[in-house]
């Protein structure tokens, strides 16, 4: 049985998502308006016949608290319009980080937005989830997913964009990943260690570099949100007399203005991939994100839980 062309849908602020992936699958790209009443409250309206067909719904979800009831409306609206199933493209996939309780009385937030989502759709493709005490999304997630690694787009920048480049990782944490992109790039790495004191006090101590004179420091992190441990390393780096640093970032989430700051504190350039929009995209990881869409729509059935909706 051949599957029928799938449908792109966009969600507010990710048409560049939307027509990228609807081009890497060779698909249709649907119509939807989504805007705010006066009152704040979501209008919805999909403008496009969705009946039997597969839809993949473009949703990086940098801003999950805005986009959580549009995205339901959205697939309430596909599937009271026939829609076959619902694949969630969210190459910056939220609420990853909170995984345990530290204090008595907190919330496990990774664990409730992935019952949200696993109740929503019938499959989510992203890019990189921070797993730290999760062994894979299939932990918490109740719906089949894809996890698309960044790792050798950046490893290939690195090597095409940088002139003998040391990999310099933030954390203990860091070290396996940064570690296999040295090694797809050629290149040596090393790993700081980090002391947190809040969200925007970070400690780092950086080990004797002599023995990588005249190399390009190369900070290389997932997620660079405050860019505090960015910051405080371009600035002891800078310090110790090397050259400036290249700032290279999977999700770059830029909370107000860290992506300023990263620059002012030294860093020669800043890159990140297009897992979250931003200026400082240069990595596209458009191609492997369809790759792991298709795959998922040939494999994955349609949720018992996400029947059609009526109403």
């Amino acid at each position: 049985m051949v599957r029928a062309e799938p449908l792109v849908f966009a969600m507010p602020e990710q048409g560049a998502l939307g027509v990228g992936l609807a081009g890497a699958l060779d698909a249709e790209l649907g119509a939807m308006e989504i805007r705010r009443f006066p009152d704040g409250e979501t209008y919805l309206r999909v403008d496009s016949a969705c009946r039997g067909r597969d839809v993949v719904l473009a949703a990086t979800l940098a801003n999950p608290d805005a986009l959580a009831l549009p995205l339901l409306f959205a697939v309430h609206g596909l599937r009271h319009h026939g829609a076959r199933r619902v694949v969630l493209a969210a190459p910056y996939l939220a609420y990853m980080r909170q995984d345990t309780r530290f204090r008595p009385g907190e919330v496990v937030t990774s664990a409730a937005f992935a019952g949200f989502l696993s109740g929503l759709v019938d499959g989510v493709v992203t890019v990189d989830p921070h797993l730290h005490r999760y062994h894979s999304l299939a932990d918490i997630y109740r719906v089949p997913t894809r996890v698309v690694h960044a790792a050798p787009a950046v490893a290939a920048w690195i090597a095409d964009h940088v002139d003998r480049p040391l990999l310099v990782g933030p954390d203990s944490e860091s070290e396996q990943w940064v570690g296999e992109v040295a090694g797809l790039a050629g290149a040596p790495f090393l790993v700081l260690s980090k002391t947190r004191h809040g969200d925007r006090d970070v400690e780092i101590e950086v080990p004797p570099l002599d023995r990588w004179q005249g190399c390009t420091p190369v900070l290389v992190d997932d997620i660079v949100s405050t860019a505090a441990t960015m910051i405080e390393t371009v600035t002891h780096l800078r310090r110790a007399g090397y050259p400036a640093p290249v700032c290279v970032g999977v999700h770059g989430l830029f909370v107000a203005d860290a992506h300023a700051a990263l620059e002012q504190a030294g860093a020669a350039t800043v890159v990140t991939s297009n897992t979250v929009p931003h200026a400082s995209n240069r990595i596209d990881l458009t191609a492997r994100i369809a790759e792991a869409v298709e795959e998922l729509l040939d494999t994955a059935p349609a949720t018992g839980a996400n029947e059609e909706q009526s109403r």
